[in-house]
């Protein structure tokens, strides 16, 4: 792995914390992702099964955990089993976990190979009244493709029909909602690398560059800064392709006069950061980019004074929206007519901002968080509105990651990326 190695300290509290919720004499299976194929011998780059890793630490395919907190013997309550490694994979695909490096990641002393699996989990589940399936179940997900874990739940509930079934899942989104200061300190981390990028990119951006020199121009940063590169696909759209909200081709020449969104992040960790930025190819804002930048500025600044604990989701996105149709009304984008008969399941600033202002970020870009549940302290959230106008050929958003404080304003784990229009007009001209 390209990252620093974590302190395995955080894996053994994060399943401490799993194991107190667990029902009674009940297991817990966690499995890798599969390494999906393109075509012939090619694969897809791997990419660990985040619920996994946040127990575990483990970061390789072939990886299962087993949790059974009330089992009669010591050494069967954490269980990693791990593809066995030898010369030859060493010499093909590099080095693997060893039993020993395995339990250095992940505190888990009792490593076995993964040929052992069978027979263990056999043992354990007669020892065991139920077992806790791991199904994905954000609010989001919609994959089709059928998992490692898809098949290890249809290949048990077939082997052990009489045993009781749970959902991990529900204590999963509870747990990764709030974040331990170990992984604060990654997203910084991530924070960090994103803000590198965003610099080297600044005075980079000049008439005639094309988007796809732009999105180099952040891998090269990423990359050079131990991350594996971007979080989620990066979206560098200039002049109209910033009203394509999720436009991801960036394979159009930026223009004099255009602004150009970028919405990016880098990955750290497995730890997502998650920035928008719009900045002006000619270096300078025109007075009308300049009144709709500093719009979305204000609604992004106080709609997150109020991503404070004992807040709920579905009321802050409300009072988000009346911000909103505040700074919609004084550009002239609306006007009271509008507001007056709009419809309250899709009120008339929806025209302008048709998505959401904030969600949970962490091990995912759209991470785990129980959403009608109130807000908390250590809950990272984004604050990203913005203002589409096809009509005058920009979109503007704007973007930055939150933690929620005990008390007072949330900290910005981007405080320090260029945001204010003369700043980045600044540095773009020096």
């Amino acid at each position: 792995m390209k990252y620093d190695q974590i302190p395995s300290e955080l894996f053994v509290k994060n399943r401490k914390n799993f194991m107190a919720q667990m029902k009674p004499n009940s297991i817990a299976v966690f499995n890798s992702n599969d390494t999906y194929p393109i075509s012939a011998d090619s694969t897809m780059p791997f990419q660990q099964a985040r619920d996994l890793f946040y127990l575990s630490g483990a970061d390789q395919e072939e990886t299962i955990l087993v949790l059974f907190p009330d089992a009669p013997y010591v050494e069967h309550r954490e269980m990693l089993f791990v593809r066995e490694t030898n010369e030859h994979i060493a010499v093909w695909e590099g080095e693997k976990l060893t039993k020993e490096k395995a339990y250095e990641v992940s505190g888990i002393k009792s490593v076995h190979w993964l040929k052992d699996f069978d027979k263990i989990f056999f043992e354990v589940m007669t020892q065991a009244e139920r077992i806790y399936f791991n199904t994905n179940e954000h609010y989001r997900q919609s994959v089709e493709t059928e998992t490692r874990e898809d098949r290890f739940i249809k290949a048990t509930k077939a082997k052990f029909p009489a045993h009781s079934w749970e959902r991990s899942n529900p204590i999963l989104q509870s747990l990764r909602s709030v974040k331990d200061q170990i992984e604060l300190d990654i997203l910084q981390k991530a924070c960090d690398i994103t803000e590198k990028g965003f610099r080297r990119v600044l005075n980079f951006v000049k008439p005639g560059v094309w988007e796809y020199e732009i999105e180099a121009e952040y891998m090269h940063e990423f990359l050079r800064n131990r991350s594996r590169g971007f979080a989620y696909t990066p979206i560098i759209a200039s002049g109209n392709n910033a009203n394509v909200l999720h436009y991801i081709e960036n394979n159009q020449q930026c223009k004099a006069g255009d602004l150009i969104l970028m919405d990016v992040g880098a990955e750290y960790a497995n730890y997502s950061s998650d920035m928008s930025r719009t900045i002006p190819v000619s270096g300078r804002f025109t007075n009308r980019q300049r009144e709709v930048y500093d719009a979305v500025n204000r609604v992004k600044d106080n709609a997150t004074k109020m991503l404070v604990p004992g807040n709920y989701w579905k009321e802050y996105h409300k009072e988000v929206g009346e911000l909103m149709t505040k700074e919609l009304l004084d550009l002239k984008l609306l006007d009271k007519a509008d507001v007056k008969n709009q419809d309250p399941n899709w009120p008339a600033y929806k025209k302008y901002f048709m998505h959401g202002t904030s969600h949970h970020i962490g091990l995912d870009t759209h991470d785990y968080g129980v959403l009608w549940e109130k807000m908390t302290e250590n809950m990272v959230f984004t604050v990203e509105p913005g203002i589409y106008i096809p009509e005058e050929g920009f979109g503007i958003r704007l973007e930055d990651d939150v933690v929620i404080q005990k008390s007072g304003e949330p900290f910005n784990l981007m405080r320090n990326i260029p945001i204010e229009a003369e700043e980045i007009e600044d540095i773009m001209n020096t």
